[in-house]
């Protein structure tokens, strides 16, 4: 896939153009691309970066960040991707400019999008208006109960199965991993230490059974009460995996929620839980 921050950068040809944040590139996203992918036409997505609702000011939990949005959207058939810095003057152009600087200037033919689709300055743009610039415009069958927010929601109560099921895979954490307390080695279970960007969504704290580098993996979620930590931390046990992974982007997938973080009457009593929740992340099934 190629990918572009400006129209400009773009080889004008006959495209099908999807034009949204694509926050997670979940089911209906891909839907979204699969009726662009079956016109024939060269499959292209016009993306923002930051999200607009985080530019104008307001909070978003995103589900994946730039790196994978543009990995996913690879994975799902986009030819070409242009990731359009989100600023005050593309903010204020009307949906005729936009539509000409960003549509029509690299080939656009066909334009899809979901029914209440709007753009260009106060969304005074529809689908109606691009029909009368004379694109063709395809609506993308609706995948019901699907959405970013409704993803967000659901992880916000911990249930990665439910997010998984509207994302079309298990939610991942992206990050880098760094040095932490290194307290996991001394009680047998050593875990990395995830560090992730503030912008991106972490499912509610407690115990979770994922996967990372093909190896299963334990996650704790939260601020180590037992040792009364006060910051959030996500430290994930790689089961049977020996290697040094500091300074490394790690994608982790979370496959179902385990257990809440507790406090433990002693230290051996913690690691009879860890070994439990080892046991249980074994046993756990990967989600879709």
């Amino acid at each position: 896939m190629n990918v572009a921050s400006s129209p400009r950068e773009v080889e004008r040809m006959p495209r099908a153009v999807a034009i949204g944040t694509f926050d997670g590139v979940h089911r209906g996203h891909r839907s979204v691309i699969e009726t662009a992918a079956s016109t024939g036409l060269v499959t292209t997505v016009v993306t923002f970066d930051p999200h607009p609702r985080i530019a104008l000011g307001n909070r978003v939990d995103l589900l994946t960040t730039l790196e994978r949005r543009i990995e996913l959207l690879h994975e799902a058939g986009v030819a070409m991707a242009i990731v359009a810095a989100f600023t005050s003057e593309l903010q204020q152009l009307s949906p005729e400019q936009f539509a000409e600087d960003y549509l029509r200037r690299i080939g656009a033919e066909v334009v899809i999008a979901g029914e209440d689709f709007r753009f260009g300055n106060r969304r005074a743009g529809d689908l109606a208006l691009l029909e009368r610039l004379g694109f063709e415009v395809r609506v993308a069958p609706e995948v019901e109960g699907v959405s970013s927010t409704a993803i967000r929601a659901a992880l916000a109560e911990g249930d990665v199965v439910a997010a998984a099921a509207m994302l079309g895979r298990p939610f991942e954490l992206d990050g880098t991993v760094v040095r932490g307390d290194q307290r996991g080695g001394t009680l047998g279970y050593p875990t990395a230490n995830l560090a992730v960007d503030p912008l991106l969504a972490v499912p509610r704290f407690g115990i979770y059974a994922g996967g990372a580098l093909g190896h299963r993996a334990a996650v704790s979620i939260g601020t180590n009460p037992h040792y009364g930590g006060t910051e959030r931390r996500i430290e994930p046990y790689l089961l049977d995996f020996e290697g040094d992974l500091y300074g490394k982007r790690l994608l982790l997938e979370l496959w179902a929620r385990l257990r809440d973080e507790a406090v433990f009457g002693s230290e051996e009593e913690l690691v009879e839980q860890i070994a439990r929740d080892v046991e249980a992340t074994r046993e756990a099934s990967r989600p879709v």
